[in-house]
């Protein structure tokens, strides 16, 4: 569900983007408004940022391969990573240019004066649009989360950028609509330049927030808490494992979920029966988790004794059963 919604709030975003670009550069041309040049950039930026979400969903697809043989389900945190260097780059840091260059040369709106505040509101207009679609698609996985959290701990990158993106974009709007509005009111170039300066700083905000959340996925992130203790109900909700010894779980993409356990066994009688049970952890983990694909369990006998000596397998720190638990174990984290 999450890479059809995040596939439509682009497809959204980028038809938005692509026509507000068009009518803004138009405004541009006609008023010279330092403003309105910002603002083409940044629809520019953006719709440049949709097409490579686009790019990196449609070759995340690929089928694994011996040299990446866990696939390439990671490459939509990358293009998303760079859409953040893009909007950085060329969205915030060339309205900051722009708002030093009209500040040291301020000029007034004198022709065309109400074409830029017309395309303003047919902008916002087409952006708040793209924004709705956006927040309807987010709230279909959200769950009960706060729009904070969902965009921190969501695993999709598509919609929290397109989130983010077309939060800016409607901001900005306002930011250049004053600019603009102060200019024709009072004659003085500077409320453009201070528009201009306004936008660019949100941009490289928001630039800032997408790359570190982007930064946190590409460095790979774990499975959320209340998935660590379905996965680890699942593991020890049979007869077939005594206890998890330790446990490490990693996203190989917003949909694939890696689990690596070590599990203390009872004694078994043959290979054959320790097989079968650990295929039938595995059909559990699976079951609670359907995200959890690629999962590999290593059996083992659990000794209390190694355990207290601090040596052997069962040294390693069992996995928290709970979030209370966690803290317990890791007061410092």
């Amino acid at each position: 569900m999450s890479a059809n919604g995040g596939t439509k709030a682009i497809i959204a975003a980028l038809a938005a983007n692509i026509g507000i670009a068009v009518t803004k550069f138009i405004a541009f041309l006609l008023t010279g408004s330092s403003s309105m040049l910002a603002e083409s950039i940044h629809s520019v930026a953006d719709s440049g940022n949709q097409g490579l979400l686009l790019i990196g969903g449609r070759r995340a697809k690929r089928e694994a391969t011996p040299q990446h043989p866990f696939g390439y389900g990671r490459e939509r945190y990358i293009y998303a990573f760079i859409v953040a260097i893009v909007l950085f780059s060329l969205g915030g840091l060339f309205a900051l240019y722009e708002a030093y260059h009209k500040a040291s040369h301020p000029e007034p709106i004198t022709s065309w004066q109400w074409v830029p505040v017309a395309v303003l509101v047919a902008a916002i207009a087409m952006e708040s649009f793209s924004f709705r679609t956006a927040i309807q698609e987010s709230n279909q996985i959200r769950g009960n989360q706060s729009w904070v959290r969902f965009i921190r701990r969501a695993k999709a990158p598509e919609l929290p950028v397109v989130l983010l993106e077309d939060f800016g974009a409607l901001i900005g709007l306002v930011f250049a609509l004053f600019g603009v509005g102060m200019t024709l009111i009072t004659g003085d170039g500077l409320w453009d330049a201070a528009g201009t300066a306004m936008i660019g700083v949100l941009l490289v905000v928001i630039a800032i927030v997408l790359a570190v959340e982007t930064k946190s996925l590409l460095l790979g992130e774990g499975a959320e808490p209340k998935d660590l203790l379905a996965i680890t109900e699942a593991v020890t909700g049979g007869p077939e494992v005594e206890r998890i010894i330790h446990m490490k779980t990693l996203y190989l993409g917003p949909e694939e979920l890696m689990v690596a356990a070590k599990i203390a066994v009872p004694a078994c009688e043959s290979a054959e029966e320790l097989a079968r049970g650990i295929n039938a952890v595995e059909a559990r983990i699976r079951e609670a988790v359907p995200i959890a694909r690629v999962i590999y369990l290593e059996p083992d006998i659990y000794s209390a004794a190694a355990e207290r000596a601090g040596t052997g397998a069962a040294a390693h720190t069992a996995v928290p059963q709970t979030e209370a638990e966690e803290k317990a174990a890791h007061p410092g984290s």
